[in-house]
Order: structure tokens, then sequence, then C-alpha cells
């Protein structure tokens, strides 16, 4: 959905920037109408300090003095443009900077209000977002005090303001100083997620629960802890006469191949009956006009509800990547009173229709998305927020990222519930890219307070932010929490903390959690937004049962790497409907690690790794080096370390993956966690915090390719299966070939094959003594090979044996770089094969079209590279690494 206001925008920006609001306040004089709603920005001018008293005054003294603030921000963006905090992504920096979210701040600015303003019937301060605990003060009177940083609030300002100067103020406190005082008298604590590694939380004892704002910022175990505080969204004054449109929804009421009946619904707010002339134009993905509709409605006092049917014949709709075009149809609104224009705006939806299947089947109950009719897998990857600062994420940095997971042929990312609601331009890149969104409700696993408070703080934070987003057809789900009734169900903590309450209050936090999760935000969704199927938590069952079970629902899986630390090869055990979380753990490229860790830090022990790795409390490394050794041995040093963690994580997700394609329509859904990173660290992202591609993200291109040949080897036997997301029938044939490490072939076989439309299709197994035939399985593996129109378009090689058990010989990889027509040509050839070739430049920027691949013998394969350095440069600077040399290197 992308949406252009002309007048009287009333629902929430959300995009981190004053240009929407600004460009709206230009535009209203040419319009001339005395019922317009006015728009005035008030996000400049602002200057923060620490308040009077602050405990940490005598420390921090230069932060008792104004300095300069950015609105929209954050008290920790401002203290780094002031220089008052060091960077705490820098090595370990990060616990220097835990003063900022323990203390308690002012924010101030001052504007100039007209009497045109003050003339009209209605004068709102608006404050589109504030992180969280927030008194607001207009000429030193207190208007209203906030405790939801999810939510929009509107204050009636007019009996406040004067002619002229005017002062606004914001005091923002810290939510753990203003909730912990209150928590340590409580007779328990509700469980919740990380306790803090800095000492300011008492273990158990954590207030993330209690408040409204993102858990992320309280620390995980992918990310530090940044508690921040600020005005974290635009602020402005809104002033108008008469009706005001408070929201404008296109509601797909029927949507399929012959027509679609739409209905315009426009909610409008006036003092006074009055009749109003609307009109709706829907132009087509064409530009052309698909469909009009205008007439003259009478509205009342208070709220009113007006619908405005349209009818397009033959729509064109709206398909996930991969399955057709993201067509999108804009629908233009205009409304009119006797006085001229009151309000303008255009939206820009796709058509489409969204079902979650749900149905007995012979392995259990499904759990599978059809989107227009189409049963679709899910293919790509868990997201979490893009920094710990909201406020400096850049369009450009939430399109690298989402461009990634389209260029990886991931066609869904789940927008998990940790963080917070993402603002409108990522929904619409989204739209555009034809990416499906599972949408969690803010909640990271932490078990709620249940009072009637709080459920209606978060039914109102529901309704805005579903009203806001409803129209993104990239939507396809909203998911209540992530993790809550498997928490409590069986984690530890959990468990510890039923024993020692009574019955009474157990069954009352039982009841409050369903109430929450199935009934209130389920009600929000089913009111707002009927077209997109709810889903109670993840994993679940929708409360058909217990959460994360293989037979139904969706499936979290941490056996492999948390938990018991079962071997990669558990991944193939395990066949859920719909696999929502799975992951591995790698450390980012070198030039990444230089950004935030000197020279003598580069050892995986030392405190600022430990630091950087929030698994286990900073022992994360040790585990990273179980799998690694368990597969390639121990490395010889740091950057053998980096590179085989990378090879590890990729190779071990590409096998989950590619098992989960290969069972379908058994499981539905393969979203491995996780796609992006918060920052420069250890973790278990594709993606890292630059943008830059690990070896998983190359692999994800190719295990999620709408072709592929999968060969999975288990137990000494090989199931080769071959998938299709195409949407007809298509013909291809397969190859297998048997070789030795220096290229002698001593095996070979093809069929021609029909693939299935939509379907996995087994077809042949082998076991080792079948493919090997008396060859050495130390020094011969298997080629698998999907092949169209006479081109491999997947490609699988199979091993014998752990790599370290392997006679890998190194190989001579010949290397020619060139200028091309577009950037620079890399030509590659392998003498022998050459497993997981990694390309790099040190640190200079440069991007290569693939990376992280095998080469047979004798292959070569030419990549594409961009860069601004010269050829000499990256000539002199390129590296070349595949596993043989590094596990060679490692043994010595």
């Amino acid at each position: 959905m992308i949406e252009t206001i002309y007048l009287g925008r009333t629902s929430a920006t959300w995009r981190f920037t004053k240009i929407a609001v600004v460009a709206l306040v230009l535009m209203l004089p040419a319009l001339g109408t005395a019922s317009a709603q006015a728009v005035q920005s008030l996000d400049s001018g602002w200057r923060f300090r620490l308040v009077d008293g602050d405990h940490e005054a005598k420390m921090h003294a230069e932060a008792t003095h104004w300095h300069s603030a950015t609105v929209p921000g954050m008290v920790q963006s401002d203290l780094l443009a002031a220089t008052l905090l060091a960077d705490p992504y820098f090595r370990d920096n990060e616990a220097s900077a835990q003063w900022a979210g323990l203390s308690d701040w002012r924010y101030q600015t001052s504007f100039t209000v007209d009497s045109t303003t003050l003339a009209r019937d209605h004068v709102e301060l608006v404050f589109d977002g504030l992180d969280t605990f927030a008194d607001v003060y207009l000429n030193g009177t207190q208007l209203r005090a906030t405790d939801n940083m999810f939510r929009r609030w509107r204050i009636p300002a007019k009996a406040a303001l004067h002619e002229g100067k005017n002062t606004l103020e914001v005091r923002l406190y810290s939510p753990i100083k203003r909730l912990q005082p209150w928590l340590l008298k409580q007779p328990y604590a509700l469980p919740g997620e990380f306790d803090s590694a800095f000492g300011d939380e008492p273990k158990g004892k954590q207030t993330a629960n209690y408040v409204r704002k993102a858990n992320y910022q309280y620390g995980w175990d992918w990310g530090p802890r940044l508690v921040t505080e600020g005005i974290w969204q635009p602020v402005h004054l809104d002033s108008w006469n008469g009706p005001r449109v408070d929201d404008f929804h296109i509601d797909q009421k029927y949507v399929a191949s012959d027509a679609a009946q739409i209905e315009a619904q426009f909610d409008i707010q006036t003092d006074a009956s009055k009749v109003l002339h609307i009109s709706v134009d829907a132009v087509g993905p064409d530009g052309q006009s698909a469909a009009r509709v205008e007439r003259d409605v009478t509205i009342d006092p208070g709220s009113n509800v007006v619908n405005m049917p349209l009818r397009i014949v033959n729509p064109k709709r709206w398909y996930p990547a991969g399955y057709g075009a993201q067509d999108m149809y804009t629908f233009k609104a205009d409304i009119r009173d006797s006085d001229g224009d009151i309000y303008g705006a255009q939206r820009a939806t796709g058509l489409r229709t969204v079902v979650l299947r749900r149905e007995r089947d012979a392995w259990g109950k499904s759990f599978a998305f059809v989107i227009n009719g189409i049963p679709v897998f899910a293919k790509g990857a868990d997201m979490i927020p893009f920094d710990s600062i909201p406020t400096r994420v850049s369009d450009a940095q939430m399109r690298d990222v989402l461009q990634s997971a389209h260029d990886a042929n991931m066609n869904m990312v789940r927008v998990w519930g940790g963080g917070y609601y993402l603002p409108d331009p990522f929904y619409e890149m989204a739209d555009r890219l034809g990416i499906m969104i599972w949408q969690d409700f803010m909640f990271g696993g932490a078990i709620p307070p249940n009072d009637d408070a709080y459920v209606d703080n978060v039914r109102q934070e529901a309704i805005e932010q579903v009203k806001r987003l409803r129209d993104h057809p990239s939507i396809v789900l909203w998911c209540g929490n992530n993790e809550v009734q498997t928490g409590w169900e069986s984690w530890s903590d959990r468990q510890a903390l039923k024993v020692s309450i009574s019955a009474d209050e157990h069954e009352r936090l039982v009841t409050g959690m369903v109430n929450l999760f199935s009934n209130v935000l389920r009600n929000v969704v089913t009111r707002y937004d009927d077209t997109v199927p709810y889903w109670a938590s993840s994993p679940s069952t929708d409360y058909d049962g217990a959460a994360n079970v293989l037979d139904d629902g969706d499936y979290h899986y941490w056996n492999v790497w948390s938990g018991e630390a079962k071997p990669v090869t558990e991944y193939l055990n395990v066949t859920p409907r719909f696999q929502s979380e799975y992951g591995l753990q790698s450390f980012p490229v070198m030039q990444t690690i230089h950004a935030f860790a000197a020279q003598g830090d580069l050892q995986p022990e030392s405190p600022v790794m430990r630091a950087h790795q929030k698994f286990d409390s900073g022992n994360g490394n040790k585990r990273l080096l179980l799998y690694i050794t368990r597969s390639y041995g121990e490395p010889k040093d740091f950057p053998s370390f980096v590179y085989l963690s990378q090879v590890m994580q990729a190779q071990g997700i590409q096998l989950a993956a590619e098992h989960l394609r290969s069972s379908r329509p058994q499981s539905m859904g393969s979203l491995y966690w996780q796609l992006n990173d918060v920052w420069p660290g250890a973790s278990w992202s594709s993606v890292d915090y630059y943008g830059r591609w690990k070896a998983l993200q190359f692999h994800a291109r190719r295990f999620y390719a709408p072709l592929l040949i999968a060969a999975l080897r288990h137990d000494g036997t090989t199931v080769m299966s071959l998938v299709s997301d195409r949407m007809t029938p298509l013909a291809a044939h397969w190859r297998m070939r048997v070789m030795d490490f220096s290229g002698k072939q001593l095996d070979e076989h093809e069929e021609a094959v029909t693939l299935a439309p939509l379907a996995s299709t087994k077809a042949m197994t082998y076991t080792d003594a079948q493919l090997l035939k008396g060859a050495d399985p130390r020094t011969s593996f298997a080629v698998f090979e999907l092949i169209v129109d006479g081109k491999a378009v997947s490609q699988n090689l199979v091993f014998f044996d752990d790599a370290k058990n392997l006679q890998l010989p190194p190989p001579e990889i010949h290397t020619t770089l060139e200028a091309g027509s577009d950037g620079y040509t890399l030509t590659l050839t392998a003498d022998k094969l050459a497993r997981d070739v990694w390309v790099s430049f040190g640190d200079i920027d440069a991007k290569v079209s693939d990376n992280a691949f095998d080469l047979l013998p004798g292959q070569s394969v030419t990549l594409t590279l961009h860069s601004q350095r010269s050829i000499d440069t990256l000539k002199h600077a390129l590296q070349v690494q595949d596993l043989a040399d590094v596990m060679a290197a490692a043994a010595h």
C-alpha cells in the first residue's frame, strides 16, 4: 500500500521523516478552503538535556546542559551526535552506554501559532510515537502522560495555546527506573527473556514485560542492550473546522479472475450534519481507469462510516514473487463540501485473496498459504529490527535487505515480534517486490501482564497498527506473538513459576494469555482486516492444542544449535508442517569485523568478541567452535574460524531447507533464523549489519531457486528429489555423476523427466555402495544436476563423510580479472575440486555476483564484480579461499 495525502492526513505516518508532513503543509494554502485540515510540523528546533537531579548528572555533567536534538530521534542518537556517548557498536562500548537508558531526559522546542490556527474549531498536538514513558507539557501545562511506544497520541491543545511563541516540552523517563521499584515489591516477576549483563536489573526481575516497548532493546542473544528513549516519530499540530477523515481503507470484499468487488471505506468525524460529495477512482496498473463511483452523502455529528462500492472487471491480481506480477491499483479519493475540497488522497494496493489452509491429511493438519487459489511454499527467513536505534534506519537500508531477500528467491519474511512495527516504506517495498509478510504483533516471548489497563493499551495499539498496515497486499498473516505459548508450556523458568504460585494464580495467568492472544488481538484483526488470517502465536496450533508440534501448525526447531546441540543431520529427522524458525550461527566477514574490533581483539574468546557474541552470555563462540570442529576440524587462526563458521552455517541450513522443500506438501514453509542483523557481530543472520552477504545468503539463492534438485544423504542413503515451484509441468533431465576429486569420472546416469507443477517428486534413492561401486569414499563425490533446455539450473554435491575425514587436495585456482561492459569480470578455474570457494578483497568494498560456490575439476566460472576501486587495486587485494586450503592449513 502506497498512500499520498493531499488533505486531512490523520493516520500515523511511521516514516521517521519530516517530508510527508512538510509537503502536506506546503500544499494547503493553494487549496484555499477553511474546512481543510492544516498540519504544522513541529519536528524542528528541539534541544535536550538530563533532567535536574538525575542520578547520572555527576558522572555526565555535560549532559545536564542543553544540546541540539533531532526529531524524530532517540536520546542515544542525540548523545552520539553531541559526542557525549561513545559508539556502542565499537569494541565493548556497549557497557559504557547503559547510563543513557537509565536516566530521565527533557526535550524542548518552541513554535509559533497564528490567529488563524487558534480560530479553528479543533487544534490537536499529535505525537506519532513517543518512546515510551513521557509527560507532555505545553506552555507549562501538562497535557498527557504516555506509556506505549507503538501508539499515536492525539492531544487536544487549543486551550493551552496562545498566539505567538509557544513552548513544548517532553519529559522522558527511564522505563527501567520507572518500573523497577514497583516490580521489586511484587510477590513474583513474570518470566521474561534475557537478563541484563550489566547489573541494572536483578536476575529474573525484568521490567521489559510490563511496558509496551520494543523488547529487543533490553538485549537479545543476537544484539546489544540499548534501552532507548525519545520522540521517535514526527510531531505536528493539526487544526481544522468541520469534518475530518480519520481513515481511508480499501476493503476487498471479493477478488477473483473475472471481477473484484471493492469498498472504499471512509471514517469521517464531524461536529454537525453536512452533505459531502465523495468520489473514488480506481486506476489500473496500466494507468487506465478501471472503475469510478461518486455520490452525495449526509454525515451527522460523531463518527460516520461511509462505504463506496466499486466493481473491477477482469482485475490484474497481486502475486508473490515467482507466481505472477505484483500489479497494483491506485484508488484516488476526493471529498468536497459546499465550500470546496476538504480531503484528497490516493492509495495503491494489490488485489489478492489469502487463505491459511488448515486441513486434516495423512500427516496431521496442514499449514499452507494459498494466494489467489495457489498453494505457495513459503521460502524465506525471519527478520529482526535493522538497528538498536530505529530512527537511524534509512529507507535504503531496508530496501537493501528486502532486495537481498528477493534476489535470494525468497517470497516471505517474518517480522518478528520482539521488535517494532516497521515504517510504511518497508511494506511498500515488500508490496512491489512480491515478498509476503508474516507480521507478528510486538510480543517477543515474555509472559505479559493481564490487567485491564494493559490489555486496553494493547488493544488500541493493535487497532492503530492494523488500520495503518492493512492495505498492504504483502501482509498475509497477523500473528499474536513470538513464543509466548511454547515458552509457557516448556521453558524452565516458566515451569519454576508454575510450581511456586497457587492454582488460582496459575489459571489467572493462563486465562489472561489466552484472552489477549486468542480473543483481543484476533477480534481486532477480524474487525479491521478480515481478509488476512490471524494466528495466535508462533509456534502454535492456534490454541487447538499444545504449541510446537510436528503434525499441526508452525514449528520452531532449536535442538540443532541450542538445547542439546544436536548435529546438523538431525534436521533430516524433523518434518513439521511449516518450519518458521531454525538456525545456525556464524561470524560476519572480516571486513565487517574490522569495523568494530581492533587487531588485538581478533580471537574468539577476546573480551570484544565475547561482547559481540550474545548467545549464552558471551559463551556462544564455544558452541560455534563445537559445530565447526565436528565437520571441519580445528581452525588454525581467527580468519579460518570466521570462514569455517560461514561454511558450516551455509551447509547446515541448506540441508534443512532442501529437506523441507523436498517434503512438500507435508511441509509448506521454510523460514530460517535470521535474515538480517541489528549490529555487527556473531549471529544467525545471512546478511550482516552492513548489508554484506554471508555464505548462507548465496546458498539461499540456490536452495530457494524455483527449480531444485535436492540430494540428501543420511545414514548411508541418498534420496534425490526434484522440486518445482512452476505453475505448469516442465520437461527436464536429471543427471548423476560420480568422480574423484581430481575430476576422473567413475559413473554417470541421466534420465528425462517431467517436473510436476507446485510439487516435490522423489526421483531416486541410492545407497553409498550403489553410488561408489567400490571407489574410495574419502576421495570421491557425487554430482546431481537438474538440466532444463541443456543448462544445469540446479546442482547438488554429495560427499560420503565429514569434510575433516576426506582427503581433499588443495586445488590450484587460476583467476583472471578484467574490465567489462558492466564493472569487472572475474574468471576462476580450478584444476581439482574446489569446495566452498570464497572471493574477497580485504577491507575494500567490492560486490561479486556469486560467492560461496563449488568449482568442479576443470570448471570455469565468470563473476561480475562492482567496485569503485581500480583494477590494479582489486588485483592486489584479491583473496580466494577454499575449504581444502583452509583445512590443510588448520591441520598443520
